[in-house]
C-alpha cells in the first residue's frame, strides 16, 4: 500500500495553498469558469446555443448593463455604493431625446452623445459631492438622489412614450458592424454601439492601471485616512469617481434609446441590483479597495448570459433569478474564502 509520507501532505498543502492565492489575485476566474460551466451545460441540452447568432446576442444586450457596471466598478473601488445610475440614465436619456425632438432634431449623433455624457457626469458630480459634504453613506445619498431625479423627470419633464426618435439616433442603432445567420434562417447583428462599451472599458482599465487618479481610487476605497495622509484630495477623488459613473449612465441612457428605438421614463428601473452583482461576482468588494475591469466585463458577460440563453433549455425567468441568486452565495463563500487565504 502506498502511503503519502508528511513531506508529501506538505507539498500538497503548499500547491493548494498557491492556487488559491493565486485565484485570490485573479477573481476573475470565477465569473469565467461559471460561464464556462453554464455554457457547457446550456449547450449540452440544446445544441443550437453553440452558435455565432447566440455569441452576437449576448454581446449586444450586454451593452448598456457593461456600461453602468464601469462605473459602479469605480465606485466600489473607491469605497462606495451607488444605486442612483438607473435614475441618471432615465432622466439624461429622456430629456435629451426631448430636446433634440423639440429644438433640435438635425443634431447628430456625436453631439447627442456628448449632451448625454455632459449631463450624466454633472448629476454625477453632484452625488460625489453629496457623498463627501454629508459625510453619510454613499448608499444612503444615493438612495435619495435616486428618487429624487426620478420624481424631477415625472412630474417636470414628462410620462409619455418618444415612439419617434431623432433620425441620428435611429440610424446609428441600426448601424451593424457585422451580421450571421442562424441554422433556422434568422439574421443577428453585431451593432455598432457595441464599440461604444469596448471603448469604455479600455478606458476605465487604462484610467485604474496607469494613472495617478487609479491608485488614489484604490487607496481611497482601502483606506481613506491613510489616502488623505498620503495627500490624496478625498473630495475630488469621490467627486470625479461619482462623476466619471454618471457620465458612463448618460451614455448608457443614450445607447438604450437607439437600441429600442424609443425613450420611455419608465425603463431601467430595477436593473440596479443585477448591475452591482455583476461587479461583485467579476471580484470587487463591497468593503472598497478592489476589482478589476477584466472580472467585471465577465461578471456582465455571466449575468447577461443566466438572463438571456437559459431559455433555450426551458428554465422560466423565475428560476433564473434564483439560478443568479445561487451565484452570487457561491461567489461571496468563494471570495470569503480567497481573502482568507491571502491574508494568512
Amino acid at each position: 500500500m502506498n502511503r503519502i509520507s508528511p513531506v508529501g501532505k506538505d507539498n500538497q498543502a503548499q500547491r493548494r495553498r498557491a492556487i488559491f492565492v493565486w485565484a485570490a489575485h485573479n477573481p476573475a476566474i470565477f465569473p469565467f469558469l461559471l460561464i464556462v460551466i453554464t455554457s457547457f451545460v446550456v449547450g449540452l441540452i440544446n445544441p443550437d446555443f453553440w452558435q455565432l447568432t447566440t455569441l452576437f446576442d449576448v454581446l449586444r444586450a450586454s451593452v448598456v448593463t457593461g456600461l453602468f457596471a464601469l462605473g459602479v466598478l469605480l465606485i466600489l473601488a473607491a469605497g462606495g455604493l451607488d444605486v442612483s445610475f438607473t435614475a441618471i440614465a432615465a432622466l439624461v436619456m429622456y430629456s435629451v431625446t426631448l430636446l433634440v425632438v423639440e429644438f433640435f432634431p438635425d443634431l447628430g449623433i456625436v453631439s447627442i452623445f456628448l449632451a448625454g455624457a455632459v449631463g450624466g457626469a454633472a448629476l454625477g458630480g453632484v452625488n460625489g459631492f453629496l457623498v463627501h459634504s454629508l459625510q453619510a453613506p454613499a448608499l444612503i445619498v444615493t438612495i435619495g438622489t435616486q428618487y429624487a431625479l426620478r420624481g424631477f423627470l415625472l412630474t417636470f419633464i414628462g410620462t409619455q412614450l418618444f415612439m419617434n426618435i431623432p433620425d441620428s439616433m435611429t440610424a446609428f442603432g441600426k448601424s451593424n458592424l457585422v451580421s450571421v445567420t442562424s441554422k433556422n434562417g434568422l439574421s443577428v447583428d453585431l451593432p455598432a454601439y457595441f464599440l461604444l462599451l469596448v471603448v469604455a472599458a479600455l478606458a476605465t482599465a487604462a484610467i485604474l492601471r496607469y494613472t495617478i487618479f487609479g491608485r488614489a481610487i484604490y487607496a481611497v476605497g482601502g483606506n481613506p485616512d491613510i489616502a488623505a495622509r498620503l495627500g490624496y484630495r478625498i473630495v475630488w477623488i469621490r467627486v470625479l469617481v461619482f462623476a466619471y459613473a454618471g457620465l458612463l449612465a448618460g451614455l448608457a441612457g443614450i445607447t438604450h434609446v437607439m437600441a429600442n428605438r424609443l425613450a420611455n421614463p419608465f425603463d431601467l428601473v430595477g436593473s440596479e441590483l443585477a448591475v452591482i452583482a455583476a461587479v461583485i461576482l467579476g471580484g470587487a468588494r463591497i468593503t472598497g479597495g478592489s476589482g478589476n475591469v477584466v472580472g467585471t466585463m465577465l461578471g456582465v458577460l455571466l449575468i447577461t448570459l443566466i438572463n438571456n440563453v437559459l431559455i433555450l433549455v426551458g428554465i422560466p425567468s423565475e428560476w433564473q433569478t434564483a439560478i443568479l441568486g445561487g451565484f452570487i452565495l457561491i461567489g461571496g463563500m468563494f471570495f470569503s474564502l480567497l481573502d482568507r487565504f491571502k491574508t494568512d
